[in-house]
């Protein structure tokens, strides 16, 4: 006897019909969300970009009203630039910029890094390419420049300070030129050689400038170290020791002098010895 076959049944359809939609649900919740997350970027962006554009006019406006102290006063400098860093504005990077023809301090920090950068050249065959920031200022404030360096007289030329000088030595070494800053103790120091140096060296150099340095014979060993001073002081051996000086020795960073009659040698750091100079002749 044949079996007849059974049609489906409404249950089982209905089932069917379910699963059929599922798909088709799924895709167009998906298309939802990814259409709202789009409109919400899109959303975000544009307040960001808004937010942005009204602190810059903001910027600008504050530029204008402030700008003779701007170019005049070197902390107020100092902080306006520190204003511009977070909105990714740089005053310095041209003078068609938003704000470097406005202030001229483009300019400014320009001419100052060329006058910098000789002064390191033309001492580097004395300190081997490594010189304070104090002393930069220092020779050119002797030079008759067009900076003014010296606070309180009633100069119309820009009051240049030593932060200026630190700001045009980041700019040549956006140049790759080699020029850069490095703290040594409590004195900010301009190298102006592509060697790098490493914390030992530092360490070396920081010797130099301290009080310990002089103590034995009141200052007139200020700005030396000798290899037991170092090795004293940060426990190293004596291959630790002698690298760090050698290295500075053949840079031309430091000067050796025998000494002789049963004293130990003795290295000088003439950028050290010399910033040391200027602060007893400003004192």
């Amino acid at each position: 006897m044949a079996h007849r076959r059974r049609g489906v049944g409404a249950a089982a359809a209905l089932k069917n019909n379910r699963n059929a939609q599922i798909p088709s649900t799924k895709r167009s919740t998906t298309s939802y969300y990814e259409a709202k997350g789009a409109q919400l970027q899109d959303e975000t962006l544009a307040a960001a970009i808004d937010t942005v554009t009204n602190l810059e006019t903001e910027l600008k406006s504050f530029a204008k009203t402030h700008q003779s102290k701007i170019q005049k006063d070197p902390a107020f400098r100092a902080e306006f630039l520190r204003m511009c860093g977070p909105l990714g504005i740089d005053p310095l990077s041209s003078e068609k910029g938003l704000l470097g023809g406005l202030l001229g301090i483009g300019q400014f920090y320009y001419e100052l890094a060329v006058k910098v950068a000789e002064v390191c050249i033309s001492t580097r065959s004395r300190n081997g390419g490594i010189i304070s920031v104090s002393e930069v200022r220092s020779i050119l404030s002797k030079r008759g420049t067009k900076f003014n360096f010296t606070s309180g007289n009633n100069s119309s030329k820009s009051f240049c300070s030593e932060d200026d000088i630190i700001t045009a030595v980041g700019k040549l070494s956006k140049l790759g030129s080699g020029f850069r800053t490095r703290e040594i103790g409590t004195s900010t120091m301009i190298v102006s050689v592509p060697m790098e140096l490493d914390n030992d060296h530092m360490e070396v150099m920081r010797i130099a400038q301290s009080e310990e340095s002089s103590s034995s014979s009141s200052e007139q060993f200020f700005g030396s170290v000798t290899a037991s001073m170092v090795r004293n002081e940060m426990r190293w051996d004596d291959a630790r020791v002698k690298r760090a000086i050698d290295l500075l020795l053949a840079e031309g960073m430091a000067w050796l002098d025998l000494g002789g009659n049963g004293f130990e040698a003795r290295y000088w750091f003439p950028s050290v010895w010399k910033e040391g100079m200027e602060l007893l002749e400003e004192n």
